[in-house]
């Protein structure tokens, strides 16, 4: 039973869905602005890759404090504090003069938007029933989705109009007024009182933990390597491997983050039947992540002729591994959710940002072996292939040796 009223519930999550939008948008965005800041920049692959990534270097730092600061303090305290840091972010990226003020502005803005996930997620696991919060992560994920739609045609058709600079300004306006939204609408957090005797839990108890360690690496490669792809390596693929133009490129982006805005819509409807009728996330996980497989290895034998349509399939494929992220807050006590999640968030944006420099490395790389552009490209993403690959048969392998949820899924 949701401790908040359906209407109270879906305020919530629309203020916390207004913050992570622009947060998705920031994200992304990098994908569209690529071929601009290459050229104004005179960035190489893997300054484009570390550019991408110093984001989820700042998003990572955060997030083991981040847990902790949730469950002591609370969704509405701590997204407040940190959207403040994403404001100022976005106004230095805007005044960056070099690629070192870019990249520090990056890190800055994923430090400022790292809660704008973990900090609804950690108050569905107290406010929403289960099959609730399926739903609403499948939202919120549907939400980031927007925001990537956003960062595509929208931003390419608004640059020759006002520039990359004046776009970050209103950005970080934005996110001032999604602070404002979740000042008004979000309810305070109300602390275990000290007499319940409730275990608050560490994060030792998280890392050790079977079910969360079978996660991990599909969260690292699969999880992180889509949203790597979807956020930087689609653009560059279209536009060095199959040939398109940077504004055709923009209309592949877009298609690829329609494709995911409406799969995550689809994933939402379905999550609580399927809790319903006992079919759970592993078992999903286990039937559609071979999918996204086939369909890498497809994109990588296509080389030139894998457009956009071949990584939006790749990606909406992907999704299944998404519903590990709720799974892995729904095994621990409610108390100890923030940090869970937060865990897990880390091991996710850790990949991210692997397999978002590590592409660029392995491009550079094969290139400088004597590798055609496009043998480069595809060389990186076979190395990205058989990651997950493995990953795919540790979870099989935790699967066999843990087949439950841990007991301590109750409150």
């Amino acid at each position: 039973m949701s401790l908040l009223a359906r209407r109270d519930a879906v305020l919530v999550f629309l203020a916390f869905a207004f913050a992570y939008f622009f947060s998705a948008l920031v994200r992304a965005v990098t994908a569209t602005l690529a071929p601009t800041l290459t050229q104004e920049f005179a960035l190489t692959a893997r300054d484009l890759g570390l550019l991408a990534g110093g984001y989820f270097i700042g998003f990572a730092a955060t997030q083991l404090p981040l847990g902790t600061w949730l469950d002591r303090h609370g969704p509405k305290k701590v997204i407040l504090a940190f959207l403040a840091a994403a404001v100022l972010g976005c106004v230095a990226f805007s005044l960056a003069g070099s690629f070192s003020g870019l990249l520090a502005a990056r890190v800055l803005c994923g430090v400022g938007v790292s809660a704008c996930l973990m900090a609804p997620l950690t108050g569905f696991r107290r406010w929403l029933d289960p099959g609730t919060q399926l739903r609403a992560n499948s939202w919120m994920l549907m939400t980031g989705s927007f925001g990537m739609l956003a960062s595509t045609l929208p931003v390419q058709w608004l640059m020759p109009w006002v520039g990359w600079r004046p776009l970050f300004w209103g950005l970080a306006a934005m996110m001032a007024v999604a602070m404002l939204l979740i000042a008004w609408r979000v309810p305070a957090w109300a602390k275990p009182s000290a007499a319940s005797g409730a275990p608050t839990g560490t994060y030792g108890q998280v890392w050790r933990d079977p079910y969360f360690r079978k996660m991990s690496p599909i969260g690292f490669f699969s999880y992180g390597g889509m949203i790597a792809v979807q956020t930087l390596w689609a653009g560059p693929w279209m536009v060095r491997v199959a040939g398109y133009e940077p504004l055709q490129s923009a209309a592949g982006l877009f298609t690829i983050n329609a494709c995911m805005l409406v799969t995550f819509w689809g994933w939402g409807l379905l999550n609580p039947v399927l809790a319903r009728k006992g079919i759970g996330t592993d078992r999903l996980i286990a039937w559609g992540l071979p999918l996204s497989l086939l369909v890498l290895a497809s994109i990588i034998v296509a080389g030139p002729a894998a457009g956009a349509a071949a990584l939006a399939l790749f990606c909406v494929s992907s999704t299944f591994v998404s519903l590990a992220q709720p799974a892995v807050g729904m095994a621990f006590p409610a108390a100890l959710a923030g940090r869970a999640l937060s865990a897990y968030n880390l091991v996710i944006f850790l990949g991210v940002f692997v397999v978002q420099w590590g592409i660029g490395l392995l491009v550079d790389g094969f290139a400088a072996l004597g590798w055609s552009q496009v043998a480069a490209f595809r060389g990186a993403f076979a190395v990205f292939l058989a990651c997950s690959v493995a990953s795919y048969a540790w979870f099989l392998l935790g699967n066999r040796d843990n087949p439950q949820v841990p007991s301590a899924a109750t409150e």
